[in-house]
């Protein structure tokens, strides 16, 4: 299988660009008045990839007919709502091509300003929208809320509906999975309860995705649901994506979840990240940009949000703990040569020393990483490693317990404990090797970067369906920054992978706190989002979950919320409680 290349992800971005127009005012908005098809705006507006001076809008709208020929589309900004102060105005093309999707790169706007926009053919007007620039100079405070993996068939979009509530936002970050490439038949992942919610997807779209038409018709059937729309119409996002807008478990050049059955893996993968381009309101990829997907977004000098691609341009094939069993149990030596080895990458050297460079120029008081991964080292005993990775969860939950226990021994100093028994909670490896655990080396030169620059860090994941709070700490045990994990929108979380039942969620999350010693915080059963706050004194993540996703009636959960916080500088950067 060829390499995918720089040049591979520039022809994804370039194909999937739409009628991408830059807009740098006021332009005659000339409409074609002989065209008779009529049209719709069939997935509302959505705008994102916002700058000091400049925004992304995006849009789709199809005839009725005549799909090979390009529908004019004219757009207007403005400073209120009633669209009498504009500011820019123009006109673009939506071709077939492209999905019918037009993106318009707005330039030379004020920074830290609300705005307006909307779009309208000959015979159709869009709903309208609203955006934010980025502020510049002395910044008071930053807040985002940060999502991730939103499954369709697992339940409604809940948690997008209570975001849109808000007014408070200055950005929604989407950690990836934004959509799945599963079917929704019964028996596929997350899909017991779709026919019973009315989640599945039409027949020309229930196989797993695997070509460029699969995967836009999947981005239209997320982008119908009213939650979404309705989010995307008040807020910009600022993306990346993960696995599941290709396939589950990918790495640079393969998938867990792709066999040699469904085609070249290349192929696959520049045609999903091409509807991804198409769909998302995301800046392209320009050549001669030594960015792709992984960019810096500047909140005055407060925050430095750096945006990653820790799972499609430089991650190697991740490590599998059935490789190393053998005859006599866990092959520990090999494993742990290879799990730190310093030829595994997961950025790429590209992205690596564009990191480096771009933490060492700034000069903001909090270097953030928007990125899918927990970073955090999530060591367990390795008898439970055992359980989990044969699947075998008969009798987990008092395993867990009888750890916990032990280990509440040890931290309390008896000295009662047998070799034997500490042998059980000491011998220790981690849990998910998908994540920065499976790539220990890179991970010590990320946080030997910013010890040495001396900077304040947070990083912020997704990816594992759970909301986490977690100590960084180099392999030396020094404590470097902190990091802060959302939980998902609607796919399940350990409570499922496990098969805990209700009962036991509260024993396992108290286990699973005493036994991983970086971690401070975690809920493993709930669907919700994290809203990010930075002030020049704390950065403070507050979880918010809501009780169901299985009807439209739902609340938030008040009993289940959390905060945490982080200081800035030497002698803080570590997680702590917030008061009251």
């Amino acid at each position: 299988m060829k390499r995918l290349t720089r040049r591979d992800f520039l022809k994804a971005s370039a194909m999937g660009m739409g009628a991408v127009v830059v807009s740098t005012g006021l332009a005659g908005c000339i409409l074609d008045s002989d065209d008779k098809r009529s049209t719709v705006f069939t997935h509302g507006v959505a705008s994102g990839d916002p700058l000091a001076d400049g925004v992304v809008l995006w849009t789709r709208v199809v005839p009725d007919k005549d799909l090979e020929k390009a529908v004019n589309v004219a757009w207007e900004v403005a400073t209120d709502r009633g669209f009498e102060n504009l500011v820019h105005s123009g006109a673009a093309e939506a071709r077939q091509a492209h999905d019918f999707t037009v993106k318009i790169d707005v330039r030379r706007l004020s920074p830290g300003q609300t705005y307006y926009y909307r779009f309208h053919t000959s015979d159709s007007e869009s709903s309208v929208g609203t955006t934010l620039t980025l502020p510049e100079g002395a910044v008071d405070s930053v807040r985002l809320a940060v999502v991730s993996c939103a499954n369709y068939p697992a339940g409604y979009f809940n948690v997008y509906r209570e975001i849109s509530k808000r007014d408070d936002l200055d950005a929604v970050v989407h950690l990836g999975d934004y959509i799945y490439e599963y079917s929704s038949e019964a028996g596929s992942y997350a899909a017991a309860d779709a026919a019973a919610l009315g989640r599945t997807f039409p027949t020309d779209n229930n196989l797993e995705l695997i070509r460029l038409d699969d995967y836009r018709r999947r981005y239209g059937i997320y982008r119908g649901d009213s939650d979404l729309q309705t989010l995307h119409s008040k807020v910009p996002f600022i993306v990346v994506w993960d696995d599941h807008e290709v396939a589950n478990d990918a790495w640079e050049n393969g998938a867990n979840n792709h066999n040699a059955g469904e085609g070249d893996y290349g192929t696959r993968k520049l045609e999903a990240l091409q509807a991804y381009f198409e769909w998302m309101p995301i800046r392209p990829v320009i050549e001669g940009n030594d960015e792709a997907i992984f960019r810096t977004f500047q909140f005055g000098d407060l925050v430095a949000l750096h945006m990653l691609d820790t799972r499609h341009m430089g991650r190697d094939k991740q490590l599998d703990y059935q490789d190393y069993f053998t005859a006599t149990g866990l092959d520990q030596a090999r494993f742990i040569a290879d799990v730190g080895s310093t030829n595994r990458t997961l950025l790429g050297a590209d992205q690596l020393l564009w990191l480096q460079a771009s933490m060492g120029y700034s000069t903001a008081t909090w270097q953030v990483l928007g990125q899918q991964i927990l970073m955090g080292r999530m060591n367990l005993p390795a008898e439970l490693l055992v359980k989990i990775a044969t699947e075998e969860f008969d009798g987990l939950p008092q395993q867990l317990g009888e750890l916990a226990q032990l280990k509440g021994r040890k931290l309390m100093g008896d000295l009662t404990l047998t070799d034997e028994e500490l042998a059980r909670i000491e011998t220790v490896a981690p849990y998910n090797l998908d994540a920065w655990d499976g790539y220990q080396y890179e991970r010590e030169v990320v946080l030997g970067t910013v010890k040495q620059l001396n900077k304040n860090l947070v990083v912020l994941a997704g990816d594992t369906h759970n909301a986490w709070a977690n100590n960084l700490k180099d392999i030396n045990g020094d404590q470097i920054g902190v990091e802060f994990a959302a939980a998902s929108v609607s796919s399940p979380g350990l409570e499922e992978y496990l098969e805990l039942p209700e009962s036991q969620i509260t024993g396992a999350e108290q286990g699973i706190g005493l036994l991983v010693d970086d971690l401070d915080y975690l809920n493993i059963n709930q669907r919700g989002y994290m809203v990010v706050t930075f002030t020049a004194q704390e950065a403070r993540a507050d979880w918010y979950f809501v009780d169901t996703i299985k009807s439209r009636d739902y609340a938030l959960d008040t009993t289940r919320s959390a905060s945490r916080l982080v200081r800035p500088g030497a002698g803080n950067r570590r997680v702590e409680p917030v008061a009251g």
